[in-house]
């Protein structure tokens, strides 16, 4: 059973039209959605995503906006636009969200017989949810690799993040009196169950050779990296903001980042050799972090 994270909540707030938007378009950049097919209703979207239809109704005329939608109405589903005119650049071509970004850049990965997905993060969100575009193709019958690995660092639960963290500063250590830690710490640890589950059940679904890995970093990474296949690097920073933030029953003012909003720059091996020398050095630093100061890693 393929395992999701479409519920009303993302990063502990609600989901916005804006987040509604982004997958969306992801989909349609993986080729899930085509030019010329119909949407889901606004009724199905809306059940998809626990939100009300105000929402899916503005997520799809943000869309419209771009080019990507046609024939946007109250009730009617809408259509995907041609591609052909231009409205839109593939991913790439100009840094675009994470979120939207990478999606297509992953279920690309995913068309090799060998897949190797290296990332280092905050949390697994972001691969969490792109990740969905290349197992749905899979499940669809039209993509399959024959193997898939995927390790991924991300901060140690025994570290005091640089971010998120109270702009008062920590409420007490690591764990059990700091609830902005720990609401950081549940977070990375269920999306990186979801992650390490949706990929493991290959195996029995389709017979995929599949190894899931994590360590963890003793630092806070300033940046997000993933490297696919050894030939393609993404890289985005993450923009530290101050904002305010329910956690419990207390309003929290918090330093964080909404790292899905990040914007992703794609380097390739084929495009030079500046793109070149950045993918290979990327994958140099990704396996000396793996391999010296990193440390086992357990989501629990």
């Amino acid at each position: 059973m393929l395992v999701t994270q479409e519920s009303p909540a993302l990063n502990g707030r609600k989901r916005s039209s804006q987040d509604v938007a982004d997958v969306l378009r992801a989909r349609i950049d993986a080729g899930e959605l085509r030019a010329g097919e119909r949407m889901p209703t606004q009724a199905e979207l809306a059940e998809e995503f626990h939100v009300e239809r105000g929402t899916i109704r503005h997520a799809l005329r943000i869309l419209q906006d771009a080019g990507l939608l046609t024939d946007v109405a109250r009730g009617a589903p809408a259509r995907i636009a041609d591609r052909a005119s231009g409205h839109t650049a593939p991913a790439g071509e100009e840094p675009q969200p994470t979120m939207v970004a990478l999606a297509p850049r992953i279920a690309t990965a995913f068309s090799v017989p060998d897949v190797r997905i290296d990332a280092i993060s905050l949390t697994s969100e972001s691969l969490m949810l792109a990740l969905g575009e290349p197992l749905r193709l899979i499940h669809a019958g039209r993509i399959k690799p024959a193997r898939v690995e995927v390790r991924v660092l991300l901060p140690s639960r025994d570290i005091e993040l640089a971010f998120p963290i109270a702009v008062a500063g920590p409420s007490g250590g690591s764990t059990g009196d700091n609830p902005v830690h720990d609401r950081w710490l549940a977070m990375r640890n269920s999306q990186g169950q979801v992650l390490r589950h949706n990929l493991l059940a290959l195996r029995r679904s389709h017979g995929i050779d599949v190894t899931v890995s994590f360590r963890a970093l003793p630092f806070t990474p300033p940046v997000k990296l993933y490297v696919l296949n050894g030939r393609e690097a993404l890289f985005a920073y993450y923009q530290v903001t101050k904002r305010e933030e329910e956690i419990g029953d207390t309003a929290v003012e918090l330093y964080d980042t909404l790292g899905t909003q990040s914007l992703l720059f794609s380097f390739e091996q084929h495009a030079g050799a500046q793109d070149q020398a950045f993918v290979e050095e990327s994958q140099k630093w990704f396996e000396a972090l793996w391999n010296t100061i990193a440390s086992d890693l357990t989501l629990a």
